[in-house]
């Protein structure tokens, strides 16, 4: 249990008020990282507890909130609920088209409240289309846009990114981006508005460069064919002594010049950079030069120089690495190792505030605090 009367929220967006309906994924990313940023994020979970797998205090997507137990189907914690709009600069939903609608936390009646509201809304195929009211998660949005179609080995088939391309990359940080946009469109005079957040959406956006590229005839629509998705020996990944991995990015001459010298190739080994018909005999040049070695000496080798070349560590070993650890990028907050807030500000740094909370936990105190009761 936390003691809600301590929260005090620092970070650029201190003073914003956001109200989150409870749900899974892309949604509460969105909700924690404004709250990441400062803003007073205020949950609404179910009144019969929470919906994730694991115990609240590891639901990291729920850190830095205060939660509000309320029954929303249930005539008396609707209006609360709508109260608690009333004094909300931005909502979160991550519901299928038309639930937030029949439960009568809608845009409209929302809006209708709290008319500088910014109303985001997270979903997988967004608010119309075909497939609009349909189920699918990450993968599945992923797998419409071109993008995972993209992504593996030439003799393989398409790899699964974790849920980070899609869910949040392509998903939650698209409506962030979406709310704060709103929200200078409010501050400048502007009435509330929808944000309107599809994964498939913001996946597609994500490849701008590739299409780019492809209608410029610079990528090809062949899997492991490309500078950048291993089809390049000089931008892939290879096993070291020990079974563990180097990544090598070494895309430009000066940095592969280095990258070759010190893995130890020979002048026709690295000449054969500049062929693409050279890079099978280059790839299994570079392949046999890494079984040479483990991967810390490997890593030791390519520490202080410009080869573009780094170890592949695990979640553990992670907050270890001597760049993460100075900068602390990973730290130990209520007991658990979690990455940090970012990105990072000069004058109104960002800071971890609340653990993740149980559900209503923070009831009373969230009612004093917006509606003073």
């Amino acid at each position: 249990m936390t003691d809600g009367t301590a929260h005090q929220p620092t970070g650029p967006l201190r003073g914003l008020r956001v109200l989150e309906l409870a749900g899974l994924g892309p949604a509460p990313f969105s909700a924690m990282h404004l709250a990441d940023l400062g803003a007073d994020v205020v949950r609404v979970d179910r009144p019969e507890g929470s919906i994730v797998p694991v115990a609240p205090r590891f639901d990291l997507l729920n850190r830095g909130k205060r939660s509000i137990a309320l029954d929303l189907k249930d005539p008396a914690g609707l209006e609360t609920a709508l109260r608690l709009v009333e004094r909300a600069d931005v909502l979160v939903e991550g519901y299928r088209p038309g639930v937030a609608e029949r439960l009568g936390l809608g845009p409209d009646a929302c809006l209708a409240r709290q008319p500088r509201l910014v109303y985001g809304r997270m979903t997988g195929w967004g608010q119309d289309g075909p497939r609009a009211h349909t189920a699918g998660h990450d993968l599945t949005y992923l797998a419409v846009t071109g993008v995972l179609d993209a992504i593996g080995r030439a003799d393989g088939p398409p790899q699964i990114p974790l849920n980070l391309l899609g869910d949040f990359g392509g998903g939650a940080l698209y409506l962030v981006t979406g709310i704060l946009a709103a929200l200078w469109e409010v501050q400048a005079g502007g009435r509330g508005q929808v944000v309107d957040a599809a994964i498939v959406d913001g996946t597609a956006h994500l490849a701008t460069l590739v299409a780019g590229l492809r209608a410029g005839g610079a990528w090809r629509d062949r899997r492991g064919g490309n500078l950048l998705d291993s089809g390049a020996p000089f931008y892939d990944v290879y096993a070291t002594a020990d079974g563990g991995h180097m990544a090598v990015a070494a895309l430009e001459p000066q940095f592969f010049a280095v990258f070759a010298q010190r893995l130890g190739l020979d002048e026709a080994e690295a000449a054969a950079r500049f062929d693409p018909r050279e890079w099978p005999r280059l790839r299994a040049a570079i392949a046999e030069r890494f079984a040479r070695r483990t991967r810390a000496e490997w890593a030791e080798i390519f520490d202080d120089g410009d080869g573009c070349v780094a170890p592949v560590l695990s979640w553990t070993e992670a907050p270890a690495d001597p760049q993460l650890h100075a900068r602390a990028t990973y730290v130990e907050h209520d007991g658990v190792v979690q990455p940090a807030p970012a990105p990072r500000f000069s004058r109104t740094p960002a800071a971890l505030g609340l653990p993740p909370a149980e559900p209503g936990e923070h009831s009373a105190q969230v009612l004093a605090d917006w509606l003073g009761d």
